[in-house]
């Protein structure tokens, strides 16, 4: 009897060869990729430590800046509490006094200006009912909508008001 099949083989043994080299070749082939798992577990495992560290470092950069945030201010502060506690220990002269007291506030103004802070609320300024808080309508010489006392000054610290002024507004 003949065979048919143009794919069989003609003989036993070529077939138990063929299977053999198959499945050294699918052995190589399993091997590389586990080989190539292996590897991309490893990268997945540092890209991961990679990763929690950097937000370790950025929470501590952040409560690092949190806790020093005021540093530059505090430090442009102390002159000004130098003066204070001079003033304090000096004995004598009032106006000398009420000198160093000038001083020390033209001094601690300077400071809050330099850190952004500007006053709001000068007589004869306009009323801006977003910088302002009018306490009194008072009749005056002025034109109307005009500050003509200031009962507590307002500030705006780089351009967001911390406290309006508290004013009296001509009718």
């Amino acid at each position: 009897m003949q065979q048919t099949d143009p794919n069989a083989s003609q003989t036993p043994g070529n077939d138990d060869q063929l299977v053999d080299g198959e499945l050294e070749t699918l052995s190589r082939q399993l091997g590389e990729a586990e080989t190539k798992l292996a590897e991309m577990r490893e990268t997945v495992l540092r890209e991961r430590a990679e990763l929690d560290n950097q937000r370790k470092r950025l929470q501590r950069d952040l409560d690092q800046a949190r806790r020093f945030a005021n540093e530059k201010l505090l430090g442009d502060l102390l002159p000004v509490l130098d003066n204070l506690e001079r003033g304090l220990a000096a004995d004598g002269d009032i106006t000398a006094l009420r000198g160093g007291v000038e001083l020390t506030m033209r001094e601690l103004l300077r400071v809050a200006e330099t850190n952004g802070l500007k006053a709001v609320g000068a007589i004869g300024e306009a009323f801006d009912p977003e910088r302002h808080q009018a306490m009194a309508m008072v009749d005056a010489g002025s034109a109307p909508g005009q500050i003509v006392s200031v009962m507590q000054k307002g500030y705006v610290l780089n351009d967001r008001l911390l406290r309006p002024a508290l004013v009296s507004v001509s009718k």
